[in-house]
């Protein structure tokens, strides 16, 4: 397999997970019937909602998670393959789990990636952010082998600022990273585009992104802007800030080329870091 047909969802989502799992059914649907062997979703697919103890109360385990158990039957149904970006799980530690999910064509997750870095942070427009509050952090980079679009490495938003995740994803063998996210519109004005690029250009693959996008239900808004970028760093799919559903088409013979141009990942060397105190320097 060299090239493959893809399909991204931009979301809108509420803070009701059956209204959300209902949309994505119907996503799955319009992807298979435009032809994708696989659809991407965004961060927090399932429900957006910065009210904490709200948040939580309607979080469930995978066993009884509604989203899940839709998109993975919506999934079987269509003969389609889906990365639901991310769901608010219960986890193992009485917290939550940003949990994306790779569920192939028959229904079954054959993949989990739980959110590695957490965004803790006070913006200057009032916005106040504590993931760390209610949620747990994942441990491992995830690369899936076997997937319409070929090995697939998994990270999820904030991560996206974390060259080291993307490195490990790249030398782990992926010729795609998923980033589904749900960026807020200062920082994607500022930086979404530009570190997509980045980190497509750096791990010589595809990068395709699924986000929020919009006024929320629970009054944030989050930028749009999905997209599809090539291993050379062109953007060959992007979308504004409306919900719905988008095609891309990725050959992942383009990987090869490109690495062979510039065979940055082959020279990565361990560099030890010297650390001098200019006290300590002799005349």
């Amino acid at each position: 397999m060299s090239s493959a047909r893809i399909a991204l969802y931009q979301a809108q989502s509420g803070i009701e997970p059956a209204a959300n799992a209902a949309a994505l059914v119907a996503a799955v649907r319009e992807a298979a019937s435009g032809g994708a062997a696989m659809l991407f979703t965004p961060e927090m697919s399932g429900m957006l909602d910065r009210d904490r103890e709200r948040a939580f109360a309607k979080a469930r385990s995978e066993d009884e998670d509604v989203v899940l158990a839709a998109v993975s039957a919506a999934a079987r149904e269509a003969g389609i393959w889906v990365h639901l970006g991310s769901l608010a799980v219960r986890g193992e530690t009485g917290k939550l789990a940003n949990r994306g999910f790779v569920i192939d064509d028959s229904g079954r997750i054959v993949a989990r990636y739980d959110k590695i870095h957490l965004f803790d942070v006070d913006l200057a427009t009032g916005e106040s952010w504590r993931e760390s509050a209610m949620y747990q952090p994942g441990r491992e980079a995830v690369v899936i082998e076997g997937t319409p679009v070929g090995r697939l490495g998994l990270a999820i938003c904030y991560d996206l600022r974390f060259p080291a995740l993307f490195e490990r994803l790249s030398e782990a063998g992926a010729q795609v990273i998923a980033l589904p996210a749900a960026f807020t519109v200062p920082t994607g004005e500022a930086h979404w585009q530009i570190l997509l690029r980045a980190r497509a250009i750096e791990a010589g693959l595809f990068l395709v992104a699924a986000a929020q996008a919009g006024h929320h239900e629970d009054g944030r808004e989050t930028y749009g802007h999905s997209l599809v970028v090539d291993p050379w760093g062109k953007v060959m799919l992007e979308l504004d800030r409306q919900p719905g559903v988008a095609f891309a088409e990725i050959d992942l013979a383009m990987i090869a080329e490109v690495r062979s141009r510039i065979p940055a990942i082959e020279h990565r060397r361990a560099i030890p870091a010297a650390r001098i105190d200019s006290n300590d320097a002799r005349p």
